[in-house]
């Protein structure tokens, strides 16, 4: 099918760089979900959040096991993930230099460094890599439903069977979770579910979360009855955005979470006043970003 995504210039303008279509990522959908106004302040108003340390050692380790995968199988040992932490974590703090910022000596980036490597013991023990070739990782997907909501998102691994069975794998760097963790993290994976199914016609056999903290993993199996009503759900989800971003009334939901959100000097739940509406942005507005996907 042809690139939805982008919107090329109207004629006469040769020179304006194509921009992309507004589209629902997983962890912006969750977002809306959880507050719409959360959703504003990171994908509308694009505030700055101060990445914590945990939230970037679990962008490192997925880079490191991305790196994994593109070894010879026999390689793929534990010895060896860990000496790509080094180096992985030398080019990202490169491209993100304000990264470097949250260690003030080099003793804790050591000490640092070691916590991933106890995180990528914990992945060994769940799986054996030299046993397995994955059709992808760190997969961008995306599609326009026939509802015209369009769905992006990257997946960590595609696994895929010689006899045709898909498997969707996601790694998590924090401990298994409780319900309302849980729910967050099948909600990601259900996504990725439905975007597969409509790319390639078959519904995925197992959806799989890696928790590597505590060395756990959760495995689900949908249904494609299941999928339709989640395609719905999203679908929803895009229309009450699009609602809120045409009046700027993304109200806040007062919650649980909120002792963890970065923004409540903007958040009148709080005492505080959100920006000015700055209206519907261009480019994209669920694009998801390397911290999204750490988790």
């Amino acid at each position: 099918m042809p690139d939805t995504a982008t919107v090329m210039p109207p004629p006469g303008e040769p020179d304006a760089a194509p921009r992309r279509r507004p589209a629902l990522s997983p962890s912006r959908a969750s977002d809306f979900k959880q507050c719409p106004l959360l959703y504003r302040f990171r994908a509308v108003d694009r505030l700055p959040e101060v990445p914590t340390r945990a939230q970037l050692r679990g962008t490192l380790v997925h880079a490191v096991l991305e790196r994994l995968f593109t070894l010879p199988a026999a390689d793929r040992v534990a010895p060896r993930a860990k000496e790509l932490l080094a180096p992985t974590w030398s080019e990202l703090s490169a491209a993100s230099p304000e990264w470097t910022e949250l260690f003030e000596e080099p003793a804790e980036t050591g000490e640092w460094l070691a916590t991933a490597e106890k995180l990528l013991d914990s992945y060994f023990e769940l799986e054996d890599p030299r046993r397995l070739e994955p059709e992808a990782c760190e997969l961008h997907v995306e599609i326009e439903l026939g509802s015209g909501v369009l769905l992006r998102g990257y997946i960590d691994r595609v696994d895929v069977a010689p006899t045709g069975e898909i498997r969707v794998v996601d790694y998590k760097t924090g401990a298994a979770p409780r319900e309302i963790g849980e729910a967050k993290a099948l909600f990601q994976m259900k996504f990725y579910a439905v975007v597969l199914w409509r790319l390639r016609g078959v519904v995925p056999r197992q959806l799989k979360l890696m928790y590597l903290t505590d060395g756990q993993s959760l495995a689900y199996t949908p249904e494609e009855g299941e999928l339709v009503r989640f395609e719905r759900t999203l679908e929803a989800i895009w229309q009450a955005i699009l609602k809120a971003g045409k009046t700027g009334d993304f109200r806040p939901n007062k919650g649980k979470l909120c002792s963890w959100c970065d923004h409540q000097a903007h958040c009148p739940e709080f005492g505080g006043t959100p920006p000015e509406y700055p209206g519907w942005p261009e480019p994209d507005p669920g694009e998801e970003t390397a911290l999204d996907r750490a988790d």
